[in-house]
């Protein structure tokens, strides 16, 4: 093989070069070429081409004294004069379209592109590779041109050279000025690749990394119909898919979380207008549909992780990927089309937990995806056009359609950002995070409802749906060091329900999830009462009848519908602490809670006193309900043998006998959950003198107990906690309370069961914590606000009777 000077080469196939070649082609083309050799044989696809080399510029600029004139234009830039910057870059960009490139640079771009379509046939896309772009601490992205649809010599021959203009674009200038660049010693590469047809299917952008919380073993897939550009640009809110990667790994299908996306438009190959590309409205069956089929969804995110994989283990380090690809709607092959390093999330420490808290109220003017886990305020500045950017001062909100690179030099002013369109990966998306500032993206009408001038506060803070409110409103931020966090014999669980915050919960070092409330997931996530998607010909209002309808929409049947929301939400808190245990909770709604889900009238008792009625373990074998337990067994059954998040433990709440919970274990094998199977465990909650007092009974049935600390005592003290009378008499420190839980603890350990608690008590009173300690419980399950400081509570009364033995 002839050996190449690439130091010299002013043409280099994908295949001759890798990643070490940054210097040479760029981050973008060294990339796709590293891909190439190492990773196509593994199976991933990446569409062939080659790049012209920083030489083939550099040569460029020396051929017209290109280089001395542009050192002395930039000379005078001033970045934060927003005209200032417009002027110095119309001025360069001018300077380098109206010098012509070398003979021989044209001949080699026009040889290596014959032989890379003979035909001429097959269009190419033509894309910019910055030499500083695409590192692991600054990702460049979108700051220079790429064209796509070209056919031609001489269309490419133009493509290549309006892309050497870009790298002088206001938004490059102002990227490379605010992190130190010299304008002068970046070069630029251009990719020549050919294009996939995704015009005729679909493409899109995903993140080997929790785009928002930094949880590394997700990964987010987004996909809209059409070219990829419309996603990157904020253009379209698309779908997105959440996968988990440990157990992707394993074999199984861990779809944990699927979004569908409006998609009203797709861009597409224009023809014959002179134009390369143009949008379309995308049609209604298609919108509300998803753009993946479950196998594309799961083969991507393999890639996605064997190109993490391979990029570790260069780097000697962990290092999550920003990858765009797209499906082939000729062939319906899937290729990746970029890869490059995530800079924002991986770089975060990960032993500093930051929470930001509202301190008011406002009216809540609009909703949309949440980027950043941020809160910020300030005046609203809407902006509907790139040349009125000047318009914008220090601090205000930005709020405008879409932005793309061209908004930058401004969005480094702004204290929050919304847009009308975009999705977790849009433009607006991935530089608020590198900035440090909260964005609600895809708000759809923003820009209609907000007026100039009008005072916003800006959350990001509450989950997956981001808050735009009226007025400002105070906020706090906390930040916790965790690197110094004790570790305590008492294992120290977590309370948790909902699944939207349950990556950023993640962070916080605990043994696992003590209570994972299944009332939150089907009350917030789901809405309607089970036996109203089963029994839908019993429901009488035909108003509610027309709500589930339009609920269940596009799903194969309403049962599918409750199945698949709930084993998300339930997957999504396994996930973010597998593989240690998560214990779930089987539903304790009470007859007047589940009369107010949708439908619920229909299907419930009026009880005069719920709390101590049909609750819990009673309603799972009884002929009236067991229906609806039915679907929440399917839905645990899908999260441990579909999904392989088998550290769930369900747990049984509410049962008054033995041989209640001997007929729950049986209906639970009924619906294919059997106790010791692929590892299965059931637990019950303690909440219930009954289950103090025949706890050797119930240790010969369940594998495991939390104590229910709120019911228990409850019905010690035998006062209703629902009533606000002798709410003054509720206290767990009562010594008849103590007693029994203490005779609990004992009975179990006796039978070699674990027990623990998951009651409020443990964070609210450091003494009755220290109570549990001393009797000896194997864990205490707390709520993410109190788990911090009340582990330092623990390890202090650990080391005293450590000290005190």
């Amino acid at each position: 093989m002839v050996q190449i000077d690439k130091d010299k080469a002013l043409i280099l196939q994908f295949n001759q070069i890798g990643i070490k070649d940054i210097a040479t082609v760029g981050g973008k083309n060294a990339s796709l070429g590293e891909m190439i050799v190492n990773l196509a044989p593994l199976g991933i696809k990446i569409p062939d081409g080659f790049a012209t080399t920083a030489y083939a510029y550099r040569l460029f600029l020396q051929y017209s004294d290109l280089d001395r004139k542009l050192a002395q234009l930039f000379s005078t830039l001033d970045v934060s004069d927003i005209d200032n910057l417009r002027e110095h870059g119309r001025q360069a960009r001018t300077l380098i379209l109206n010098a012509p490139l070398p003979k021989e640079l044209e001949q080699a771009i026009t040889q290596a592109y014959l032989e890379l379509l003979p035909q001429d046939s097959v269009a190419v896309a033509v894309r910019s590779s910055a030499t500083a772009e695409d590192l692991p601490d600054a990702s460049f992205a979108g700051q220079q041109e790429t064209y796509l649809n070209v056919h031609g010599v001489w269309s490419v021959l133009t493509a290549t050279h309006q892309c050497f203009a870009s790298l002088f674009t206001d938004r490059a200038i102002s990227y490379r000025a605010a992190r130190g660049y010299d304008h002068l010693e970046v070069g630029l590469s251009v990719g020549i690749q050919k294009m996939i047809r995704s015009d005729l299917a679909t493409s899109g952008v995903m993140f080997s990394i929790d785009t928002e919380t930094g949880f590394k073993n997700n990964v987010l897939i987004t996909a809209s119909y059409g070219l990829g550009e419309n996603i990157v640009q904020g253009a379209v809110n698309p779908d997105e898919y959440l996968v988990f990667k440990p157990t992707l790994l394993k074999g199984y299908s861990p779809i944990l979380e699927k979004r569908l996306g409006s998609k009203e438009i797709k861009m597409v190959y224009e023809q014959g207008s002179g134009k390369q590309t143009k949008n379309i409205p995308v049609a209604a069956e298609d919108r509300s549909r998803y753009a993946l089929e479950d196998s594309d969804i799961l083969a991507l995110a393999r890639w996605a992780c064997i190109i993490e994989q391979h990029y570790s283990q260069i780097n000697g380090n962990n290092t999550p990927m920003d990858i765009e690809w797209a499906k082939d709607g000729v062939t319906g092959e899937l290729f990746i089309v970029q890869a490059r390093p995530e800079t924002v999330q991986s770089l975060k420490s990960q032993q500093i937990l930051s929470n930001y808290l509202l301190q008011g109220q406002g009216e809540l003017l609009l909703t949309g995806r949440a980027v950043g886990e941020m809160i910020g305020s300030g005046k609203a500045r809407v902006i509907l056009d790139v040349q009125k950017l000047a318009a914008f001062e220090q601090g205000e909100v930005l709020v405008t359609r879409q932005t793309d690179p061209d908004w930058e030099p401004i969005m480094k002013k702004a204290s929050a950002i919304i847009t009308d369109q975009g999705g977790r990966t849009c433009h607006a998306a991935i530089i608020a995070r590198e900035l440090g500032i909260p964005a609600v993206v895809g708000c759809g009408n923003a820009t209609d409802i907000i007026k100039n001038g009008q005072e916003l506060t800006v959350s990001c803070a509450q989950g997956e749906q981001g808050h735009v409110y009226q007025g400002i409103i105070p906020y706090q931020l906390q930040t916790t060091e965790l690197e110094y966090l004790p570790k305590t014999r008492t294992k120290i669980l977590m309370n948790v329900g909902n699944p939207e915050v349950i990556f950023s919960l993640a962070a916080i070092p605990c043994d696992g999830v003590g209570l994972a409330r299944l009332e939150f997931i089907i009350n917030n996530h789901i809405g309607v009462h089970p036996l109203a998607l089963l029994e839908s010909e019993k429901i009488s209002d035909p108003v509610v009848k027309a709500k589930i309808e339009s609920l269940t929409i596009g799903y194969r049947s309403a049962s599918d519908f409750f199945i698949e929301k709930l084993s998300s939400g339930i997957a999504m808190i396994a996930a973010a602490f597998y593989p240690l245990a998560v214990i779930v909770r089987m539903s304790d709604f009470k007859s007047n809670e589940y009369a107010s889900l949708l439908g619920g009238k229909d299907f419930e008792p009026i009880e005069e006193n719920p709390m101590l009625g049909w609750r819990g373990a009673s309603r799972y074998y009884d002929p009236k309900y067991k229906k609806a337990y039915s679907l929440e067994c399917e839905a645990i059954k899908k999260v441990r043998q579909q999904m392989g998040l088998t550290n769930i433990i369900p747990m049984v709440p509410f049962c008054r006998t033995p041989a209640e919970g001997a007929r729950v274990l049986l209906e639970m094998e009924n619906y294919g959950l059997k106790q010791g199977k692929n590892g299965l465990q059931i637990y019950m909650m303690c909440e219930i003198p009954s289950n103090v007092i025949l706890a050797d009974e119930f240790c010969q049935i369940f594998d495991g107990f939390s104590i229910g600390s709120n019911d228990l005592t409850q019905l010690i003290l035998g006062l209703d906690r629902d009533s606000a009378l002798v709410a003054q008499l509720f206290d767990e420190r009562n010594e008849a309370v103590k007693r029994m839980i203490s005779q609990f603890i004992q009975t179990v350990h006796k039978n070699g069961k674990k027990v623990g608690i998951c009651g409020q008590a443990p964070s609210d009173y450091p003494e009755f914590a220290e109570f549990l300690v001393r009797q000896g419980i194997d864990s205490i399950s707390l709520n993410p606000d109190s788990l911090v400081k009340t582990v330092l509570v623990i390890a202090d009364i650990e080391a005293q009777i450590e000290s005190a033995n």
